[in-house]
């Protein structure tokens, strides 16, 4: 017990850090939630509502070299609370907007865009302000609470977001979402205080910066290894966000109520996941555990998507899918924190962000059209009884039943490829 209170407290301030940006991440999930189940049911398309996600990851992508270079240089704290006002005040936009019914898909595709780019000068501030918050020896316990955080998220955005929709409406869900941001934002400005570096009298230009952190990927040919492979991850994962919805919403079988049981399950599994990686010792190979745990996951839930005609099916590819997810991520965290020096993640992180997460609109965009304008169409041209429809089904969603079909085959791909690769197995010395 003694151990246990000492933990507390050498952890108090992330924990209270931690506790309200994941409760303001609730509020966040459930209105983006609300309004892909919107979108879609405007357009029925997964492209128009995939692309509410590209404008979400395009300045993310174009401007975090940048913006890591940035967040060396400014107030960590004080980054963290501009960029999570200005994402409030998009969301009483678009609130306003709803209640005067003059909302339109290409209001959410500026206001996602507005926010991705928030998000790319906190994210950075942020992964710097947990590494100074925190002693060394609590890394690896630091990935396994985030993906605690999210798991329940995930559990609890679909059936609140659900009930709260059904019976006040969206507007209920946007003050929710606000009130969660009101207590993030006050415990941030008023009981939390993030140790700040001197900074040197000759301070680099921005574009210097960002050189030192490509500069250092450069010099690091393991990590630079392990954000290629999560980069081509990300890419088949984004093909697959991108489809999901759609088929969950349309497919013989699915619904909304469909689309919140498998989230939920999603949900359970990453909170199963993250609870056994926060109390697992540290493993003898960090670089395995990665490696096996995408592999697993590539090689079970996308099938099980492709294959299955009912939610139980698909609750099932969502639990193996995910559960190993979060081990995964904890490794990769620990071996960032410990392997790139604390003055330096900043623009590293933010490097590392454009490389690894460029695939990101780029996959939502393919998956989005691909299901729409090929695999749909292909479908329907199938007759009764053909080997595609007796595999995958009829009627709108079977397209993206074999969309996931075909990118179970690219995640395997990725996952054998990149485990031969030595300069990452170089980081296990």
């Amino acid at each position: 017990m003694k151990k246990y209170i000492t933990t507390i407290q050498e952890m108090k301030s992330y924990l209270l850090l931690w506790s309200t940006q994941s409760f303001s991440g609730l509020g966040s999930a459930m209105t983006s939630y609300a309004l892909v189940i919107w979108s879609y049911t405007q357009r029925g398309s997964a492209l128009m509502t995939a692309l509410l996600m590209v404008s979400s990851y395009a300045p993310y992508v174009l401007f975090s070299i940048f913006a890591g270079a940035l967040s060396d240089k400014w107030n960590k704290k004080a980054v963290m609370l501009v960029c999570d006002t200005v994402a409030a005040l998009t969301t009483i936009v678009m609130l306003f907007l709803m209640q005067t019914e003059g909302l339109q898909i290409w209001h959410l595709y500026l206001i996602n865009g507005i926010n991705g780019l928030m998000n790319t000068v906190q994210q950075p501030a942020s992964e710097v302000a947990v590494t100074r918050l925190l002693p060394r020896k609590y890394y690896q316990r630091v990935g396994g609470l985030r993906y605690l955080a999210s798991s329940l998220n995930s559990i609890l955005t679909p059936v609140i977001a659900t009930a709260v929709l059904g019976l006040a409406g969206m507007g209920a869900v946007v003050a929710f979402d606000l009130l969660t941001f009101g207590v993030a934002f006050l415990t941030l400005a008023l009981a939390i205080r993030i140790p700040e570096e001197e900074e040197p009298e000759n301070q680099e230009k921005i574009l210097a910066t960002a050189r030192e952190g490509l500069r250092y990927l450069n010099r690091e040919r393991g990590i630079f290894g392990l954000i290629l492979f999560l980069s081509a991850i990300n890419l088949v994962a984004s093909l697959y966000e991108a489809a999901f919805p759609a088929m969950l919403l349309s497919r013989e079988g699915g619904s909304e109520k469909a689309l919140g049981m498998v989230n939920a399950v999603i949900g359970i599994a990453t909170l199963l996941g993250s609870m056994f990686a926060s109390f697992l010792k540290t493993p003898k190979s960090r670089v395995r555990v990665i490696c096996n745990s995408l592999l697993f996951s590539m090689s079970t839930e996308n099938f099980l998507l492709a294959f299955g005609r009912t939610p139980f099916i698909w609750c099932m590819g969502g639990f193996l899918g995910w559960v190993c997810i979060p081990l995964m991520n904890t490794n990769l965290d620990a071996i960032m924190r410990l392997r790139v020096p604390d003055n330096m993640q900043g623009r590293v992180y933010a490097v590392r962000n454009s490389m690894q997460f460029f695939t990101i609109p780029l996959g939502y965009f393919m998956g989005g059209f691909l299901v729409d304008r090929v695999f749909e169409p292909v479908m329907a041209l199938q007759t009764e009884g053909s080997l595609l429809s007796v595999l995958f089904g009829t009627g709108k969603g079977s397209g993206a039943a074999f969309f996931f079909f075909v990118i179970a085959f690219a995640g395997i791909g990725v996952c054998l490829y990149f485990r031969r690769n030595k300069h990452i197995w170089e980081l296990e010395q």
